[in-house]
């Protein structure tokens, strides 16, 4: 992918409290004696497409299950759409779309016929499901595809198709867990296409991911390192900070530092 052809040019994004979509303070997630994730701290802005990086073990994994509500905090305090991560899991649910490269698609079901089933488990009513399958099918050039089992489709198209289905129901945030691994780098380039036009639509996305030309896509990109958050800035400023040609140079300089290996 060229990165001229996907980089927003946002040389500073400011990020407002009062717009924050995304609020952590200070969040801790420990297992016994071993802590996962260490104090972090951060915003991300409605409509910002905001990269959570980190080698495996950094924490990142811990802590986005517990930015979707599904893992409560050892200490500290985080809100997601307006909602507490520990008093109000479910309200988060609610509100939040996720994806990882473990598709949650049924494959012995149609494209319209997962369209409908997740957007009836979002409790959309029929006919705002039947008008939101037509759109997508449209929107994705799947029209052809509308009767073609899952299980047939190229890993790209069933990647587009994940994507479509987590912000079926418009979420305010949709969570994009290594989100593009094992494509080629053409339905890369499509599949970030979708993430923009999402973020455009005022949709926060929440992504993390190991190709580091991705996180010159992000409008801001954190990276963890031994459970804690050691760098958040824009890539471009990241890169004038590290003397660094490119976000991998600035990951492996960060990366070496890590002295944990398991998956965090």
């Amino acid at each position: 992918m060229e990165n001229e052809q996907f980089n927003k040019n946002k040389e500073v994004l400011i990020v407002n409290s009062d717009l924050s979509i995304i609020k952590v303070n200070n969040l801790t997630k420990s297992f016994g004696n071993f802590t996962a994730v260490n104090a972090i701290s951060f915003e991300v802005s409605k409509g910002e497409i905001f990269g959570f990086l980190g080698a495996n073990g950094a924490g990142k994994t811990t802590a986005m299950r517990m930015l979707c509500g599904l893992s409560k905090p050892t200490s500290g305090r985080g809100t997601v759409a307006g909602f507490d991560i520990e008093k109000q899991p479910e309200q988060v649910k609610k509100n939040i779309g996720y994806m990882s490269q473990k598709f949650a698609l049924y494959d012995d079901l149609k494209v319209w016929e997962n369209l409908r089933l997740f957007g009836g488990i979002y409790g959309m009513k029929s006919d705002e499901i039947e008008d939101k399958t037509n759109l997508i099918l449209h929107d994705l050039g799947f029209e052809n595809e509308r009767n073609t089992l899952v299980k047939s489709l190229p890993l790209g198209w069933k990647q587009k198709l994940a994507f479509s289905v987590s912000i079926f129901h418009e979420p305010k945030i949709v969570f994009l867990d290594e989100p593009t691994g094992g494509v080629d780098p053409a339905a890369r380039r499509q599949f970030w296409e979708l993430i923009y036009a999402a973020a455009e639509s005022g949709i926060t996305a929440f992504v993390t991911t190991h190709y580091m030309d991705e996180a010159e896509y992000c409008d801001r990109v954190s990276i963890m390192v031994d459970g804690k958050i050691v760098v958040l800035d824009t890539p471009k400023s990241l890169k004038t900070k590290f003397n660094a040609a490119n976000m991998d140079e600035v990951f492996q300089q960060l990366a070496r530092k890590a002295k944990r290996v398991e998956d965090g």
